[in-house]
């Protein structure tokens, strides 16, 4: 029996005549499944001896009994009757199965692995699901099983037999295909190479930035927080940044806008010094100034989240004057992020200006080179979300990024929409680390709602003020009841 489960039959030239085989012989023509009773038989009490033994139930399991009875094993509710022998028969037979056949067993598959034995995932199932991606236009349908497979696999066999199959799964045009490897590119992202990734993924990955459905758009954005670490020079610092740019200032969708500056703020510590001080301010201005409130609470972030790439210089004359502007802004949760983030950068020029011998320390990062890969991990966690709604869970906050981590080991907290005017301001020479805007998009939502209510409630006494008006008292008898 190989690594597999597959039975290998051999050496028959060395098989003898045996003299007492009649033993096993059925009394009716059903000799295969009679000689499968006898093998149950003797698996739980040995070597049958006679065939009269077979009425003696012996050693056999009581949860058997029934089975070896009826030797109707396949029948529902079945002792073979199961997920994992239905797979097994199903992959012996797939090269006959239907298209649909197969793309619903694939389906299926995912949920069965976790109980099937690790040597049959990795040897029996692994090779059908590549067969399948390879030569049976399977299609996005196997890569959901074919990932949950691959965590059996060490990191050499997940290069060998899967990273080769990813790469080509990138250069495909199904839309479905490319947004299944997006969404699930944290389970494969630390296997690839940075050759591979810059010369054979990130040439077809950006094809999203520009694709007409928001939701590639979307998860092409987000993946970047997993690709940045690993592009070379070339495509983060020119192509993904021209990408960008056009994302957030003319991307119809105010979450992608949004998503778009959030991502930005998280790679900040993998671009060089010049693509810093070129881009960093004129992204996040250009965010404050966006008509969906969500984007313009992330350009806020963003600066608190870049705060040590910045001059005094460029703190005192651009990005203060940016957010004074939008401390009267319309939506009270930009408000209050901009007083936060005004009054964290004016710590800083008061550090400075009471000791100008900190000056240094204050713009150490300002030229510094770009963060090596693996740094910051932990930004991948502060993911944005899907388009099936607009307005929700934009944003989900991680610590561990390069801004963040200033802030972090500084030790302010978190903030959420509704508890910020209770916050207290950050010391000096600390800055608050980027908020959830899970909390500002859910506030906003709140209290529009709250609104809505309150007019639908006035409308509603309006009306019923109305109608007792045009009605008059009511008469019961001599009664007058108003």
């Amino acid at each position: 029996v190989d690594r597999a489960g597959e039975w290998k039959l051999g050496a028959l030239d060395h098989v003898a005549p045996e003299q007492d085989m009649e033993k096993y012989d059925p009394p009716e023509m059903a000799g295969e499944v009679w000689r499968l009773g006898c093998l149950i038989w003797e698996v739980f009490n040995g070597p049958l001896p006679r065939t009269s033994s077979l009425r003696s139930l012996g050693k056999i399991p009581k949860a058997l009994v029934p089975h070896y009875c009826e030797l109707n094993c396949r029948a529902p509710g079945g002792f073979l009757s199961n997920s994992f022998v239905e797979s097994n028969l199903f992959l012996e037979e797939i090269q006959i199965k239907e298209p649909a056949e197969k793309q619903q067993f694939f389906q299926d598959l995912s949920d069965n692995l976790d109980s099937f034995p690790e040597d049959f995932c990795k040897h029996k199932v692994l090779p059908q699901l590549l067969t399948a991606f390879e030569f049976g236009n399977a299609g996005a349908v196997v890569l959901t099983p074919l990932f949950k497979v691959g965590k059996f696999l060490s990191a050499e066999e997940y290069q060998q037999k899967i990273i080769p199959v990813i790469v080509k799964m990138f250069s495909s045009t199904d839309r479905a295909m490319r947004i299944r490897l997006l969404q699930q590119m944290e389970q494969f992202i630390q296997y690839l190479n940075e050759a591979a990734v810059n010369s054979q993924i990130f040439p077809h990955v950006v094809h999203g930035f520009t694709d007409t459905n928001p939701a590639i758009r979307e998860q092409t954005v987000k993946s970047m927080l997993l690709l940045a670490p690993k592009l070379n020079e070339t495509n983060l610092n020119q192509e993904l940044m021209r990408h960008f740019a056009r994302l957030q200032a003319r991307d119809e969708q105010g979450p992608i806008r949004c998503n778009t500056t959030v991502c930005l703020g998280k790679i900040a510590s993998y671009l060089n010094a010049g693509t810093r001080q070129r881009v960093l301010i004129s992204a996040f201005s250009r965010a404050t100034k966006d008509p969906f409130p969500a984007s313009r609470s992330a350009g806020v972030l963003g600066f608190a989240a870049t705060h040590n790439y910045y001059s005094i210089t460029e703190i005192a004359a651009r990005i203060l004057p940016t957010l004074c502007a939008i401390t009267v802004d319309p939506d009270k949760s930009v408000r209050d992020q901009a007083f936060k983030a005004i009054k964290s950068f004016l710590s800083k020029l008061e550090t400075v200006s009471e000791d100008p011998t900190k000056l240094a320390d204050i713009e150490k990062d300002v030229a510094s080179c770009a963060q090596p890969a693996g740094a910051s991990s932990g930004w991948a966690g502060w993911a944005v979300t899907g388009m099936s709604s607009l307005t929700s869970k934009l944003i989900r906050n991680a610590p561990g990024t390069e801004g963040g981590a200033a802030a972090e080991a500084s030790g302010p907290t978190t903030t959420t929409t509704g508890a910020t005017d209770a916050a207290p301001a950050p010391a000096p020479g600390r800055l608050i680390k980027l908020v959830s805007l899970e909390d500002v998009v859910i506030g906003i939502k709140a209290e529009l709602s709250k609104k809505k209510r309150e007019e639908r409630r006035k409308e509603l006494e309006a009306k019923r003020a109305e109608r007792k008006a045009a009605k008059g008292p009511l008469k019961l008898g001599a009664r007058k009841l108003d």
